[in-house]
């Protein structure tokens, strides 16, 4: 299962490191407890769509730049059959733990890749980082 305020939080955590800025600064920013702020960065939070503006305007981005980060994610993610299968439920204490538990599986469109990790079966760490073309990509690009 996907949940939408962790891959929110991930997007806004790796704005807010790529600027080198703390979670202080942002919060003071945004006019939002620096607490708040945290749980909201590690998906414990949902954020009103107020907030996210908030969050989105002390970080310089725009709510629609954030939004269709996390689109991207999420469809990455659906295209990842393990992200959206059920888990098998607990094994019995006598039988050995699943090998699913845990494993990272990654997959990209050219533009986003995406890095699953399936802990439960209500919990996916999803991490998402803009793939950058590379050099030769980018001759291919101008060659066009």
């Amino acid at each position: 299962m996907i949940l939408l305020r962790r891959v929110i939080g991930d997007a806004l955590r790796a704005r807010r490191q790529g600027q080198q800025r703390t979670l202080r600064e942002v919060s003071t920013a945004a006019n939002v407890s620096l607490g708040y702020l945290s749980e909201i960065e590690r998906g414990h939070k949902e954020p009103s769509s107020e907030l996210l503006a908030a969050i989105c305007d002390a970080l310089g981005a725009r709510l629609s730049e954030l939004l269709r980060e996390v689109s991207d994610t999420v469809a990455l993610a659906e295209q990842m059959p393990e992200v959206l299968v059920s888990m098998p439920d607990e094994p019995a204490a006598a039988e050995p733990k699943s090998t699913n538990r845990g494993v990272r599986r990654v997959t990209s469109d050219g533009k986003v890749a995406v890095s699953v990790r399936q802990d439960s079966p209500l919990k996916a760490t999803l991490r998402s980082t803009r793939v950058r073309p590379t050099e030769r990509d980018r001759d291919v690009v101008c060659a066009a």
